[in-house]
């Protein structure tokens, strides 16, 4: 009975933190990427309008060619959750791409390679919160311990440090306070990152994604 106490009480707390944003951010937030390169996208909505006519079986080699190219994380954020989506149409090409990436992972060429796993896989736990139904063939990858990894490699990356700050969201608080902090403070010599820390969530009238990891910061730290 407790236990089950407990996972209700886990379950509520994601579901109001989420309710808050008004949807998971690693899904439902457009991440500024400039004129780079990315999977092609049409509409200025987060989601797919339906009418995208990107071939899905080509996503593995698109994906990986992509974030093999440019070194931006923000880019790598993006394009992560654009696979993640046009992935769900294509449940196969989803799979293949968590495969290898996984084997890229696994070789340990880059830093990047860690978070690029870890980050896919917290986008698709994050997707599962939308669509019940959906494909997740990464649901059982430790996404945090994998954006750690990559950390560890470039603890002076800022935009690494973004994305950590919307992966702890819910926690570890710790955690996500200094994510937070180094991600704000590395802004200021990175105009993308600058931006996209500008950039509202969801319309004019949302908070700013520097307000949403601020707010969450001090919530946690509350709480704690």
């Amino acid at each position: 009975m407790k236990t089950r106490h407990l996972i209700a009480a886990a379950l509520l707390f994601v579901l109001v933190a989420t309710s808050t944003l008004a949807g998971p951010p690693l899904v439902c937030h457009v991440f500024d990427i400039g004129s780079a390169t990315s999977l092609p996208w049409i509409g200025d909505n987060w989601n797919l309008t339906g009418s995208e006519s990107y071939d899905t079986g080509n996503l593995p080699a698109d994906t990986l060619a992509i974030l093999d190219n440019d070194s931006a994380v923000l880019v790598h954020m993006e394009t992560l959750r654009r696979a993640a989506l046009y992935g769900q149409k294509n449940p196969v090409a989803l799979k293949q791409l968590v495969i290898r990436l996984k084997m890229r992972s696994d070789s340990a060429t880059t830093d990047l390679a860690n978070f690029d796993l870890g980050y896919l896989a917290a986008v698709l736990g994050q997707l599962h919160w939308i669509y019940k139904d959906s494909s997740n063939p990464a649901q059982a990858l430790d996404a945090y311990t994998l954006v750690k990894k990559a950390l560890a490699g470039q603890p002076n990356n800022a935009q690494l440090q973004f994305a950590a700050a919307l992966i702890t969201l819910n926690g570890p608080a710790a955690d996500h306070l200094q994510y937070a902090q180094s991600a704000i403070a590395g802004a200021k010599s990175d105009p993308l990152l600058a931006r996209n820390l500008s950039n509202h969530f969801r319309g004019t009238d949302s908070e700013t994604m520097a307000q949403v990891i601020s707010r969450s910061v001090e919530t946690k730290v509350a709480r704690q």
